[in-house]
Parts: C-alpha cells; structure tokens; sequence
C-alpha cells in the first residue's frame, strides 16, 4: 500500500485492487454457492467499509501507523458480535488474549501518541479508522453467515465475486473526493505502482483473504479473529527489514504483548484439544474393562 499511494490517491487504489481481485479469476471461476446477499455484504463491509473508512480516515486526519493499530480492535468487536448474534462462546484464553492484546496496543498507540511528526490526528480521523474496524469484524460474521447456509462453501470464489461489488463504489468515492486532475495518475503511474495493485488484488485480496475466510469457514469468528494480531509484529519486522525503520522501546513491548495474546488463545486451544482427548481415551478404556473392575 506505501508502495500504491506513491502513484495513486487512496480511492484509486481501492479501485484497483478489487479491480485486479475480480479479474481474471471471475472469468474461470463460477459465482459461489451462497446467497448473492451475502457476496454484496462482504464487498460492502470489507471493501467499501474497512478500507473505504479507513482510507477517508488517512484524508482527514489519521497516520497509518496509529490507523494499524486501532484496526486490530476489530478482534473484540469480532468476539463480541459472534458471541451476541452467532452464540459463539468466548473462552478463558481468549479473554485473557484480550487482557494482553489490549495491553500491547496501548503501547504502540502510546508511542504513536509520542511521535507526533507522524502526522496530525483528528477526532473524526480516529472515529472513521474505528468504524472501519467495527465493519472488518461485520464481514467476520458475514463469512460465517454465509459458510452455514452454503452447502460447498468455496473461500476463493467467495473473495473474487465479492471484490467485484467494491469496484464501483470506490469509483464513486474516486470521483466524488480526490482533487481535479487526479484522473491523470492512471497515465502516468510507474510500473511500480501498477505492480503494488496487482500484489494488493491478487495476493492480498484473492490469496490473503481467502485463507483468512477458509479459516472462518472452519473455526468461530472469536478464534479466528486474534490472529490478526500479529499484523503489527509483522508490520515492524518488516518496517526493520525493508524500510530499515527504528523500533522504539514501547513498540517492543506491545509486540511482546501481542505474541502473548497470540499464545494465550492457541496454548488455550491446545489445552483443550489435549483434555478432550484424554478424557475420550479414558472413556474408551473403561468401556473396554470387564465387567466389575
């Protein structure tokens, strides 16, 4: 994306990575099983909404780097919303997950508030970036939605045709806030800027998102969820090595913080996969006793 918005204004680049998402591949695969409403709501939540928001949220007063932060609280929205519409039980791990991940990204949003040549942050830019994370855990349960009505539920075709939903409207929202003259970036956009695209629709859309919906299709939205926490450890490893960026102090512990969220639900999990099976296994054991002992 820092790559992208060196040739292109925000809305341009929304227009095309979905572009780039939907095609070719609409062209060799067919439209998913589910419910064409559910195709437009996840268009609708995780493109239009969690990067429409989050780009309107950069134009008016938000640095990317608090921006990455305040998204992942779309972890907590997603736990709740799966536990109030889809009764999806929020465990002991995950709630202590939560207590360390709240943890970490109160470091990093602390040293964002430190550094203020990051750029300026307004309130409306701060209230746009939480919609957007709000309308990011929407489409988590959008997915899951969709999974329990579909009966051959396929994540890459599902990711692809809902692409094609976001292309318009980002449209509309190009021609509707860039400044004059902004059409002309199409023509005169570097081969770099036109390769940010394609990597952003075809490996970060079709390939990203649609492992990240085969998980939701799989497991609760509240264990899926968690796991996009690692995004800003991921974030300063790479910042580290490709940009060769420093790393202050509290942005290593809020990493540190955030592997532990990551650890406290996998660990959790784990535990409980172990004790199940334990108990399964002691169970077939005394049915294979005889009888009276």
């Amino acid at each position: 994306m820092k790559v992208g918005l060196a040739s292109f204004t925000p809305f341009q680049l929304g227009v095309g990575r979905f572009l780039f998402a939907f095609l070719p591949l609409a062209l060799v695969l067919r439209p998913p099983s589910t419910r064409a409403r559910w195709v437009f709501a996840f268009g609708l939540t995780q493109g239009i909404g969690q990067f429409g928001f989050l780009f309107l949220a950069l134009q008016v007063g938000m640095t990317a780097a608090l921006a990455s932060v305040l998204l992942q609280t779309q972890v907590f929205f997603s736990a709740f919303l799966g536990a109030s519409l889809l009764r999806e039980r929020i465990g002991t791990g995950l709630k202590i997950g939560m207590l360390f991940a709240g943890a970490g990204l109160a470091c990093f949003a602390a040293q964002v508030w430190q550094a203020p040549a990051n750029g300026p942050v307004t309130g409306a830019g701060l209230a746009l970036t939480l919609v957007a994370a709000v309308l990011w855990s929407v489409s988590n349960i959008v997915v899951r939605k969709a999974r329990q009505e579909a009966t051959a539920f396929a994540p890459l075709s599902f990711v692809v045709w809902s692409s094609g939903v976001s292309v318009l409207p980002f449209a509309a929202l190009s021609w509707l806030f860039d400044p004059p003259g902004a059409s002309a970036k199409w023509s005169q956009a570097p081969w770099q800027g036109w390769a940010a695209i394609a990597f952003l629709g075809w490996a970060a859309s079709d390939l990203g998102y649609s492992l990240w919906t085969g998980l939701l299709k799989r497991f609760p939205a509240s264990r899926v969820a968690p796991f996009s926490l690692g995004v800003p450890v991921i974030g300063l490893l790479a910042g580290i090595a490709l940009l060769h960026e420093p790393v202050a102090p509290l942005q290593w512990f809020g990493a540190l913080f955030v592997l532990a969220a990551l650890a406290s639900v996998m660990l959790a999990g784990g535990a409980a996969a172990l004790a199940a099976w334990l108990f399964s296994a002691a169970a077939r054991q005394r049915g294979k006793a005889p009888a009276g002992k």
